[in-house]
């Protein structure tokens, strides 16, 4: 059999190249899938001719690709398919969505997306309102936060939630949404596998060349992670975004922890992501140390004790397994803490450190957790799309918590403190938007938070890489590296610092820093292209046509 055609080296000039190799880059060299070469333009003129194909960036901005350090791709699949409600300005605009999809003659209508808390009804859908709307049809719309839902009356009296923990005429949180959950992804492999290559090939598009996922039992059965698995196998019948799975699955004993990890292929990056602490702010379901502001006689819900948390973190640790949790209230929060200091005082705190346990969200948090979090060597996967939408003087978390909201999602605490930061965006809770990402961090709703540009970059590239354990080289774009970026046109390319007492944009060559796109221009950034480890996984039309 002939060895494989190897394929032809690709030259990227007349553009940016975001590099530490080379500032002041404006051409790159591809070969097969490592990155050979990055220079200025009059090296590249050297590097043309009939072996190399030559691609004209016409100014476009070549970035390592973006990694989501939280996703669940099932349902962002299953999302880019069903109603989306995110855009409801109240109750009745949400009714009216869910009665248009009934007039085509719909059975079952799925929506996800909406949130009361910015609408002037301030209340959710009654189960008699979505049958009304819904002209009887089984109705399942999940919340922003995906903590909670809305269901017609057919939906739960089929699944008898009337008597179910967590039901409220139609409004559906912890036993009884995880019952209205199921009934509504009882899916084909097929079905799965379509819904998951949608979610990918969206990714792509999106200037992302891997996603992070977090499966866990509770959110869908073992055959979706393994379906997922075979997509991104060795058989793919398309290049797609890399795959970074977790399991997030109690466990109690090291071999608990060797037999996890030993299935779904050996693949798993650790025992971490959506083994819930708590729950939501905004279905009041994370644990708090005070009340919540507009539900008084509530602190949320905890999910986990101490006992369970430590017993999962002694197991992992006892392996050298990166374990985790879901944690947003700072009671939640104290619960990991006193988990992870059950652990050190058992196993040493250099065996905790050496597992590099890992948090999801973190939302509220104070300097001593944050301090305990660098002591035990705990990094954070942290969303700031969720500060865009919920942080504001009236927003959610104003509502929820009143002036607490000024300490949600601290990303510049825990970064000068030397906490490692990934950013994701929890989709579909928030759009695959890595840009608007890094904007969120610019723009935090407390200014003290802010954090550059360039920081928030690397925490959605590169850290996001570091935290699932991968290469150091990963995330990065010079000599010998991977070959996993996308191409970017934007409207103008910038310097950027988060300090709003200083000039904030900067286009002096000087400083010797990469240029990023300025994010306050008329358009975002599009992606033109997006390619791992040398494949392509998506280019715009008529972009380097072959």
């Amino acid at each position: 059999m002939p060895p494989p055609e190897r394929p032809t080296p690709v030259l990227y000039r007349n553009g940016s190249v975001y590099s530490p190799a080379d500032p002041f880059a404006t051409a790159m060299l591809v070969d097969g899938g490592t990155v050979a070469w990055v220079g200025t333009e009059h090296a590249a003129a050297n590097l043309t001719g009939p072996d190399v194909r030559t691609v004209d960036l016409d100014g476009a901005l070549i970035a390592p690709g973006f990694v989501d350090a939280h996703t669940h791709t099932t349902e962002t699949g299953i999302a880019l398919g069903s109603i989306d409600l995110t855009g409801c300005r109240s109750l009745q605009e949400l009714l009216d969505a869910v009665a248009a999809a009934a007039s085509s003659g719909a059975s079952t209508i799925l929506g996800f997306g909406w949130d009361e808390s910015r609408w002037p009804e301030n209340r959710v859908p009654t189960a008699g309102e979505l049958d009304r709307a819904g002209n009887g049809a089984l109705v399942y719309l999940v919340r922003a936060d995906i903590h909670s839902a809305a269901v017609s009356g057919t939906l739960a009296a089929g699944l008898g939630l009337a008597g179910t923990d967590g039901w409220d005429d139609g409004f559906v949180v912890r036993d009884a949404h995880e019952a209205a959950r199921r009934a509504t992804r009882s899916l084909s492999a097929d079905q799965r596998r379509t819904y998951q290559q949608a979610a990918l090939l969206h990714a792509a598009s999106r200037g992302y060349v891997a996603l992070t996922e977090m499966a866990a039992p509770h959110i869908a059965p073992v055959e979706d992670l393994e379906t997922l698995l075979s997509i991104d196998g060795p058989t793919r019948e398309l290049p797609l975004p890399e795959v970074i799975p977790y399991w997030a699955q109690l466990t109690s004993s090291p071999q608990d922890v060797r037999e996890l990890m030993q299935d779904f292929g050996g693949r798993l990056a650790g025992l971490a992501g959506d083994l819930n602490v708590d729950g939501s702010i905004g279905s009041r379901t994370a644990a708090l140390r005070e009340p919540y502001t507009d539900a008084p006689g509530s602190r949320g819900t905890l999910y986990l004790g101490e006992d369970a948390v430590a017993g999962h973190l002694l197991a992992a640790t006892a392996e050298t397994v990166q374990a985790g949790f879901h944690v947003i209230g700072d009671a939640g929060l104290d619960v990991v803490l006193r988990g992870l200091e059950r652990t050190a005082r058992e196993l040493g705190v250099e065996e905790v450190r050496r597992a590099r346990h890992r948090l999801e969200h973190v939302e509220l948090a104070d300097d001593a957790a944050i301090a305990a979090l660098v002591h035990y060597g705990v990094a954070v996967s942290g969303q700031p799309a969720f500060d865009a939408l919920w942080g504001a003087e009236d927003g959610l978390y104003a509502q929820r918590l009143g002036e607490r909201r000024q300490g949600m999602n601290p990303f510049a605490s825990l970064l000068s403190a030397g906490v490692l930061v990934a950013l994701g965006s929890d989709s579909p809770v928030t759009p695959l938007d890595p840009w608007a990402s890094v904007r969120a961090c610019l723009r935090h709703s407390n200014a003290l938070e802010n954090i550059s540009a360039r920081a928030a970059f690397i925490a959605h590239t590169r850290a996001s890489w570091r935290l699932a354990g991968r290469s150091p080289m990963m995330g990065q774009l010079a000599p010998g590296t991977p070959a996993s970026f996308a191409i970017w046109k934007v409207d103008e390319l910038m310097v950027q610092t988060p300090d709003n007492r200083v000039q904030s944009w900067s286009t002096d060559p000087r400083a010797g820093t990469p240029l990023l796109p300025a994010l306050d221009t008329e358009n975002a950034p599009e992606c033109l292209e997006t390619v791992h480890d040398g494949h392509r996984l998506y280019a715009a039309d008529g972009f380097a046509d072959a």
